[in-house]
C-alpha cells in the first residue's frame, strides 16, 4: 500500500512541476487535464503527507521516553499521536478505494408505480416530488423526458434527466423497490395498505459510451395521447424506438416536435443500454459472489416509508429515521449518507481482501 502511496505522491509532484511549465499553461486542453488529475489525487497525497509527519513525530516521542524526566509526558503525547496516525491511515484506505468512473455523470431517473394500483401511482408521484425537491436543494437541473399520469393525480411512469455536479455519486444507491405503508385517502375503514414503486437511477451515457447501430433500432411514430388515452394532437410527433437486439422499448411524446422526441428517446435508450453493459461488467467481476455494491439492484426492496410512525427504514443498511415528512420534501441527505457510507465500507472490505489475496 505504501509503495502505491509513494507512487501517487511522485505523480502529484510531477504534475505540479508540469503545471508550472509555460508550455503546459499555454495548452488549455493539457492544462485542464493536469488540473483534473491533480484534484483527484490531492486529498490522498495530503493525507499521506500528514500520516508521514505524524509517524516522524511518533519516532521522536519514543526517543524522549528514554529520558525518565520526560517519560510521563511523552507517553501521553504518544497515545494521542498513535490515535491520530490510526485515524489518518483509515482515511487513506478509504481514499484509495477505486472511484466509480460514473460518479460525476448526470443521471436518468425513472420512477414507476408498482403493486397497489392507484395508491402505488400516488406513491410514485410522492417519490418524484421528493427527488425533484432534493435536486432543487442541490442546485441541479431537472428535465422531464416522459410523464404518464393517472386520472387520480398519480404517476404511472416518469423519466427525468438530472444534470449537475456529481449527481450519480449521490443518487446511485436509490435504485430499487420503495415500499409505502399508509392509509389511502379512499380507505373509509382506516386500514393501512402496502404499495410499491420502483426507482432506477441510470448514469447518462454519451455517444462515445454506447454506440447504437441504425439497423438495430426500429422507429415508429404516432399521435401523442394524454390521460385515459385520448388524442392530444393529430400530428405524428410521438416516437417509439425499439432496440431489436435487447427488446428495449422507449416512447417519448412530451415535445411537439418529432425530432426532439426522437432525440430524447435516444438519450433514454443509450442510458439503459449503458446500464446493461455496466451490469455485465459487475457480474464478470463478482462472478458467483454477486453483491449490491455499486449496482443498486432495482429488484431489491430497499426502503419502507411508514406514514403512521413517520418512519423511513433502509433495509440494506439497517438505518431508520423518523423524519418522513421532511424527507418527502427533499431532505434526504441523511438517508443517502447512510447508504453511501455502508457501500463505501463494503468496497473497502473487498479492496482489502483483494490486496490480501494478491500478497
Amino acid at each position: 500500500m505504501f509503495e502505491k502511496l509513494a507512487s501517487v505522491e511522485a505523480r502529484y509532484d510531477q504534475l505540479m512541476t508540469e503545471m508550472a511549465n509555460p508550455v503546459v499553461q499555454g495548452d488549455s486542453t493539457k492544462f485542464r487535464g493536469h488540473s483534473k488529475a491533480l484534484a483527484e489525487i490531492q486529498p490522498l497525497v495530503e493525507q499521506f503527507r500528514a500520516y508521514k509527519s505524524v509517524v516522524a513525530q511518533i519516532v521522536s516521542t519514543e526517543e524522549l521516553m528514554q529520558d525518565p524526566d520526560m517519560r510521563a509526558l511523552a507517553q501521553e503525547e504518544l497515545r494521542a499521536l498513535e490515535q491520530q496516525r490510526d485515524a489518518l491511515l483509515a482515511e487513506i484506505k478509504v481514499l484509495m478505494v477505486p472511484k466509480d468512473p460514473n460518479d460525476e455523470k448526470n443521471v436518468m431517473l425513472e420512477i414507476r408505480g408498482g403493486t397497489g394500483g392507484d395508491e402505488a401511482a400516488l406513491f410514485a408521484s410522492d417519490l418524484f416530488r421528493m427527488y425533484s425537491r432534493y435536486a432543487e436543494r442541490k442546485g441541479w437541473k431537472m428535465e422531464i423526458m416522459n410523464l404518464s399520469e393517472t386520472g387520480v393525480g398519480g404517476t404511472k411512469e416518469v423519466i427525468a434527466m438530472i444534470q449537475g455536479r456529481a449527481v450519480y455519486s449521490r443518487l446511485k444507491y436509490e435504485s430499487g423497490v420503495h415500499r409505502v405503508q399508509r392509509v389511502p385517502a379512499t380507505e373509509a375503514s382506516g386500514r393501512i395498505h402496502t404499495s410499491t414503486a420502483t426507482v432506477a437511477v441510470l448514469p447518462e451515457a454519451e455517444e462515445v459510451d454506447v454506440q447504437i447501430d441504425a439497423k438495430d433500432i426500429r422507429v415508429d411514430t404516432f399521435c401523442s395521447s394524454g390521460p385515459g388515452g385520448q388524442s392530444v394532437n393529430t400530428t405524428y410527433s410521438a416516437v417509439r424506438i425499439t432496440h431489436i437486439p435487447t427488446g428495449i422499448v422507449v416512447s417519448q411524446q412530451d415535445e411537439k416536435s418529432q425530432i426532439k422526441n426522437r432525440a430524447k428517446a435516444m438519450k433514454v435508450l443509450r442510458s439503459r443500454l449503458y446500464e446493461i453493459e455496466m451490469r455485465k461488467q459487475q457480474d464478470a467481476i463478482a462472478k458467483d459472489r454477486r453483491t449490491q455494491v455499486g449496482s443498486g439492484d432495482r429488484s431489491e426492496k430497499i426502503r419502507t416509508y411508514n406514514f403512521k410512525e413517520n418512519r423511513i427504514t433502509d433495509h440494506r443498511v439497517h438505518f431508520t429515521m423518523h423524519q418522513l415528512t421532511q424527507a418527502l420534501d427533499g431532505d434526504i441527505d441523511e438517508l443517502i449518507d447512510a447508504a453511501a457510507a455502508h457501500f463505501q465500507s463494503e468496497k473497502l472490505k473487498e479492496t482489502s481482501a483483494a490486496e490480501d489475496d494478491g500478497n
